[in-house]
């Protein structure tokens, strides 16, 4: 430290205060960062434990699936795949209905029409 009876500086204790002030500045970042490294694990909420135990469960998973599908009889399958495909038929059958609905609301109407509006002067 310095003389205390040397005559003070009032710039000097100035840059002095501002440098203790950085270093407590820089000391706190780097705490609070290797506390949230510590807080928050890469996969969000999740640890280390929690991913095996999803792997595992994943796996069990598809195993019962695999072991389902291979006591399916054939025949019972392609019923399933009829359906679903009937089922993706019927979806874009209703897309394509909706997408010409669409733009038929779009189209301007003709003088014809007992539906199109008209603007009633107002004098």
């Amino acid at each position: 430290m310095s003389d205390p009876t040397a005559p003070t500086d009032p710039l000097a204790a100035l840059r002095e205060q501002i440098r203790a002030t950085t270093d407590a500045a820089e000391r706190l970042a780097a705490e609070t960062a290797g506390a949230r490294a510590q807080e928050v694990p890469p996969a969000g909420w999740a640890t280390p434990d929690d991913q095996a135990a999803r792997q595992q469960e994943l796996q069990a998973l598809v195993a019962l699936v695999e072991a389902l599908r291979e006591l399916v009889p054939a025949e019972l399958k392609d019923q399933v795949r009829d359906v679903l495909r009937q089922l993706l038929l019927l979806t874009r059958a209703l897309i394509d209905w909706w997408v010409e609905r669409m733009d038929e609301a779009g189209a301007p109407r003709t003088a014809e029409d007992p539906d199109r509006v008209q603007d009633i002067p107002i004098t």
